[in-house]
């Protein structure tokens, strides 16, 4: 997965945007007004020490509000994120082994990683997430529309090339059973979901 997320780096935001060859076509009903109410969502949060997860290009770090660190695998999305967020700290590491000490921060913030680790993998992240932060604030995708909670999709890159991705799609209960409780702190109609897990 390293090798296809600094792949897709310089391409990143064309999913958010809904622009580019793969995304401006595509039919997606308030996308753009979804992803405006998440955002103002994530900036209401209170200030916080937070560790980023996954943070990729910054595109949600940067509404995040308090010390921030976005911590992410690929260098080419740090470099990003770190020219979209520059009072920030940015670290490249493992997300299931996390170099940081227990009680570090007060929150830890992840979208769209969480969705795309397996079952094994998600029990890993949740020990370190939980070891390391007070509270955990997940973004996921929100299963909308009939289709399986859980697959493997094909993404197609701007150069033509195929990957597999791992994603699984969460109901809010659900992915707040996973977490082990917590409450909703978004829930759009088609598309993102965010809850708070203590």
């Amino acid at each position: 997965m390293k090798a296809y997320y600094s792949a897709r780096a310089q391409e990143y935001d064309d999913w958010w945007l809904g622009q580019g060859p793969r995304f401006a076509d595509r039919d997606r009903p308030s996308w753009d007004e979804e992803r405006a109410e998440l955002e103002q969502a994530i900036a209401s949060m209170p200030p916080a020490t937070t560790l980023d997860v996954a943070c990729g290009t910054g595109f949600l770090t940067q509404h995040l509000r308090g010390e921030i660190t976005g911590f992410d695998q690929s260098a080419a999305m740090l470099e990003i994120a770190a020219e979209r967020v520059p009072d920030g700290t940015f670290v490249q590491g493992d997300a299931l082994d996390l170099p940081f000490a227990d009680g570090e921060f007060d929150r830890l913030f992840t979208s769209y990683f969480y969705c795309h680790l397996e079952e094994d993998e998600r029990e890993r992240f949740l020990a370190e997430a939980h070891r390391v932060s007070l509270e955990l604030v997940v973004v996921a995708t929100f299963r909308a529309f009939e289709r399986p909670a859980e697959r493997y999709e094909e993404r197609i890159l701007n150069d033509g090339s195929r990957w597999q991705v791992y994603k699984r799609y969460f109901e809010p209960d659900a992915l707040l059973a996973e977490l082990g409780g917590g409450e909703v702190l978004f829930h759009g109609e088609r598309y993102f979901l965010m809850v708070r897990s203590p």
